[in-house]
């Protein structure tokens, strides 16, 4: 695997809180027998499974543009449709009904320009659903913004933050309203219960995080940069009384149809 690539068992080790979304937003879908789904940064496959479960008829293909996390989705769900494609620049030939996509378009810019990329995927009657995740409003979004900033890191570090493209819902909304008939946009905060601050650190060591680390080349340096994010995690987050973290991450939602 590619050192820059992403991870798949780490990003694993946090199913349960980053599937969660991906449940709360295809409930949110009114479409009775989509015939074609695509999952726009399906990683490996865990995401994806929702959708199929709940149209089993469907044909539904999972694109990613992580060699990593393709081969970890063909190796779980050898029966299902995953391909290498990168949605920012890739040409798709195809229409869908539905254009799903958990956490992903976060790391595509110019999202005016993508969101009627997406809009002309789609069937007559097509849909998009999309959930991303609010990072700069965190308070550990703020803090990672704030060490990379600093003397230590800023030379390694110059640039990462613009590969983040987040916009509030203002925006997404006025994007939408120029194309689709049908808009639903709403926000949720998730408030994770992680069994320490070391456990923050992982789930977005995977993530958040992990632009900032691939920048940093010493080892050591990586280190000591994850030990100054792990110093504001235990100061924003403090330890209630069973031991146990309260981790709230929130997210936006919005599903658009034509």
């Amino acid at each position: 695997m590619n050192k820059n690539d992403w991870n798949p068992e780490l990003y694993l080790k946090f199913d349960k809180e980053r599937i969660q979304p991906s449940i709360d937003l295809v409930s949110r879908i009114d479409f009775d027998k989509p015939e074609k789904i695509i999952d726009i940064g399906c990683g490996p496959g865990n995401s994806t499974q929702i959708l199929v479960q709940r149209w089993p008829d469907s044909k539904i293909t999972g694109v990613d543009n992580s060699p990593a996390m393709i081969e970890k989705a063909k190796h779980d769900f050898p029966n299902q449709e995953w391909r290498i494609l990168d949605a920012g620049n890739d040409k798709i030939d195809e229409k869908f009904d539905i254009l799903f996509s958990n956490a992903t378009i976060q790391w595509i810019p110019n999202h005016a320009d993508l969101l009627r990329r997406f809009y002309n995927l789609l069937s007559d009657k097509g849909l998009i659903a999309i959930q991303l995740p609010l990072f700069w409003d965190m308070p550990l979004g703020k803090s990672i913004v704030r060490i990379a900033e600093n003397n230590r890191w800023s030379d390694q570090t110059k640039g990462v933050t613009e590969l983040f493209t987040i916009h509030n819902s203002s925006f997404y909304y006025e994007q939408l309203s120029e194309l689709y008939h049908l808009i639903e946009i709403w926000e949720s905060n998730y408030f994770h219960i992680l069994n320490s601050h070391m456990s923050i650190l992982e789930m977005i060591r995977s993530t958040g995080l992990r632009p900032y680390l691939n920048k940093i080349k010493k080892n050591t340096d990586k280190i000591d940069f994850e030990a100054a994010v792990l110093q504001e995690i235990e100061k924003d987050y403090p330890l209630q009384k069973n031991g146990n973290v309260l981790f709230p991450f929130k997210r936006l939602f919005f599903i658009a149809k034509k």
